[in-house]
């Protein structure tokens, strides 16, 4: 994740927390009686830092997918968080011509931190593990002929997280959270590994959740 990504986002946290201290009364008498089930859905903009190193460029479009997930606190600050959605195409290039697509489906988990003394806006971080399943992996046929490639179809790597909640209603909460996930493949040619993708994307969303 950037420098100035995350510059921006922690401004971002301070301008919201000062604006949310003097809501916290009001949002307190709101808040009742919470379970411990947070169900939310997301639009995610999902860019991919692309670092190759075959030679030839590689990389996968950024794209907005669609994503859920669910969060289980085990107490009022410590939650539990699974992001889930469906697999995901990408266009394959090199040096930016478009040369295959691929699937990739990456749930992630995630041990998270509330800080919940500021009434309406809590905002939290994590860190985590993120699996990814690579899957509809093509390539052109010129390319097939000429350098039969392949990749690993598994990425296991860490996941870090900031975001907010933010109460709009009873038991209903906006909600911004920005991650860094680490997923990366091993590019393979004849069978034998020339060298590596990191994707390693960059995911900010943006979205609701109900609390239950």
């Amino acid at each position: 994740m950037t420098a100035s990504l995350f510059t921006s986002a922690a401004l971002a946290a301070t301008l919201a927390a000062a604006m949310a201290a003097p809501l916290a009364a009001h949002a307190q008498a709101q808040q009742g009686a919470e379970g411990p089930w947070l169900v939310r859905v997301r639009a995610v903009s999902l860019n991919s830092a692309n670092r190759d190193s075959t030679g030839l460029n590689l990389a996968i479009n950024d794209r907005v997918i669609p994503e859920v997930d669910v969060s289980y606190f085990f107490t009022p600050e410590w939650a539990a968080e699974l992001v889930l959605t469906y697999p995901q195409k990408h266009d394959i290039t090199a040096s930016g011509a478009r040369i295959g697509t691929l699937k990739h489906l990456p749930p992630t988990l995630t041990a998270q931190y509330h800080y919940n003394a500021l009434g309406a806006f809590r905002p939290y971080v994590g860190a985590g593990l993120n699996y990814t399943r690579f899957s509809g992996v093509s390539f052109a046929p010129a390319i097939v002929a000429a350098l039969q490639p392949s990749i690993s179809k598994d990425s296991v790597g860490f996941a870090v997280q900031v975001g907010f909640d933010y109460q709009v209603a009873e038991n209903v909460y906006l909600n911004v959270d920005l991650k860094k996930v680490q997923i990366r493949t091993d590019i393979k040619s004849f069978g034998a590994k020339v060298g590596e993708l990191k994707v390693d994307p960059t995911l900010f969303g943006v979205g609701i959740g109900y609390r239950f």
